[in-house]
């Protein structure tokens, strides 16, 4: 554990294990592309040894692997019987003793440590136990360092050779059946096509609207209406005071008799310039007159139509000024309605004009209300931080609860495209403007 990296510390363990043994020789060995390839041997031996002593150590090592046991040649006749051709093979080239033990990590064998003893007799049973335990910790430790140092090629690679042979297994059928949920799951995730819907934040407002707005200036005098209230064509909705109107009509009716009088008095005197001085003044004050009293009928604000009032709460300004073109009410038909659907610019290129969809009103949530787009706005706006255009559509049904300004969430079909270039174009077509303004082209 002294050794950042797997050379040392392989090193470090054989030597330690040749040390302690009284071994010629200590080699380690790991799985590498199906076969045992030696990397250290003890006392920092391995750029010395020779090509054919190196393959006949390893396969040794895949001898022992491959039989899942510890291997001693020549095998004590107390010992199970074991294959040990390729240990005496590497006898016949090295002479002595040999044993190899196994790492095993989480159920799979990964190397061996061949142990070579140039003179004596087999090791004692008890004492290759404890040779076994000592594999058994320090090899894991070996393993996850060689694993760590490894190319993250050959470590993806080792990563599906072990699902696939999981994946074969008598014990893998739960696998296989979630990997063919899996498959089916993307399958129709990339190929089958659904409804995409392009859905904004939408209001409900009247299809027409009518402002009204103060004819004169003057003071409000009454209010008879207040917004959500249902009014008729014709119907008296406010009323602006007419004292200062009738003031004035009374003084042009006034100067009107004047000059009507100075005309008569101009004729019967044959005056000729201050008969047409006259006759000019009373027709101004004639027209003042008649001006006021347009005003005066004008002062009584009327319903154009029957429709319901959306806009416009005069019960606390009673008795406030006014000036001419004040708006004061706003009154929306009441059987005629439009949506406006904010759609935000990344899809606005998919929205044509007669595509359906359906609205979900926050005050009617449990039911949908089918439309129809008829306009799309040219200018775009900006809307909480977003750039939207609002899409104008026709509502194909109205219930009878519902009113001018009514906000909700419209979605509209636009075409059927699998799911998931639905849940993923927005973040490919961010991908693809950033890449593209990174380049430069």
């Amino acid at each position: 554990m002294s050794h950042p990296r797997l050379g040392p510390a392989a090193t470090a363990f054989a030597s330690e294990l040749a040390t302690r043994l009284g071994c010629e020789r200590v080699a380690v060995g790991f799985v590498e592309d199906r076969f045992s390839r030696v990397v250290a041997l003890s006392h920092g031996a391995l750029g010395d040894g020779s090509t054919d002593t190196l393959r006949a150590m390893g396969a040794a090592m895949d001898e022992a692997i491959e039989q899942a046991a510890t291997v001693i040649a020549p095998a004590p006749p107390e010992l199970p019987p074991r294959i040990i051709l390729s240990h005496e093979e590497f006898i016949r080239q090295e002479g002595g003793v040999v044993c190899t033990i196994p790492i095993a990590v989480q159920h799979e064998l990964v190397g061996a440590v061949l142990l070579q003893f140039r003179q004596g007799s087999a090791p004692d049973p008890a004492v290759m136990m404890e040779w076994e335990h000592a594999v058994a910790l320090v090899g894991p430790v070996l393993h996850y360092m060689r694993h760590g140092e490894r190319p993250w090629r050959k470590r993806l690679r080792d990563h599906l050779r072990r699902g696939w042979a999981a994946l074969r297994s008598p014990a893998g059928g739960r696998l296989r059946l979630g990997l063919g949920v899996a498959l089916v799951t993307l399958t129709v995730l990339l190929l089958v096509p659904f409804q995409y819907r392009v859905g904004g934040n939408a209001r409900v407002e009247g299809a027409i609207q009518r402002v009204l707005v103060a004819p004169v200036d003057g003071f409000l005098k009454r209010s008879l209406v207040r917004p959500g209230d249902l009014v008729k064509s014709g119907q008296v909705l406010a009323e602006l005071a007419e004292q200062d109107l009738q003031l004035e009509r009374s003084k042009w009716a006034s100067e009107l008799a004047q000059h009507e009088n100075a005309y008569g008095a101009a004729m019967a005197r044959a005056d000729r310039a201050q008969l047409v001085v006259s006759q000019a003044k009373a027709e101004e004050a004639r027209a003042q007159l008649d001006l006021v009293d347009q005003q005066l009928g004008r002062i009584r604000i009327e319903a154009p139509f029957d429709g319901v009032v959306i806009r416009g709460d005069l019960s606390q300004s009673l008795g406030a000024p006014v000036q001419r073109g004040d708006v004061l009410l706003t009154v929306a038909p009441r059987e005629r309605f439009r949506v406006i659907v904010e759609v935000d610019e990344r899809d606005i290129a998919r929205i044509r004009v007669g595509q359906v969809g359906h609205l979900a009103l926050s005050a009617l949530p449990w039911d949908t209300l089918p439309l129809a787009v008829t306009r799309i706005t040219p200018m775009a706006s900006a809307v909480e931080g977003r750039n939207v255009f609002e899409v104008e559509a026709a509502l194909s049904a109205q219930p009878d609860n519902l009113r001018p300004g009514l906000r909700g969430v419209a979605k509209i079909a636009v075409g059927r495209e699998p799911l998931a270039w639905a849940w993923t174009h927005r973040l490919i077509d961010w991908m693809r403007i950033g890449v593209w303004s990174w380049l430069g082209h």
